[in-house]
């Protein structure tokens, strides 16, 4: 377990917003659109989550010897 993973949210926290916005406004093809960009953007912090544990191994595979 995170030692942050109980602390709360900073206000600010994009993730929070997005928490605590209002879905009841938004029509069927809004809210396919919002999944579908949510999609994305977890794809793309999982790609760069997956350089930064690759750039990782590299540095510690090169100073190890």
């Amino acid at each position: 377990m995170d030692s942050g993973e109980n602390l709360p949210r900073r206000a600010d926290d994009p993730v929070a917003q997005l928490a605590r916005q209002d879905l009841d406004p938004m029509s069927v093809a809004e809210l396919d659109q919002r999944v579908a960009d949510l999609e994305a953007e977890i794809e793309r912090v999982r790609r760069h989550r997956d350089r930064a544990v690759n750039h990782r191994a590299s540095a510690d595979a090169l100073f190890k010897r």
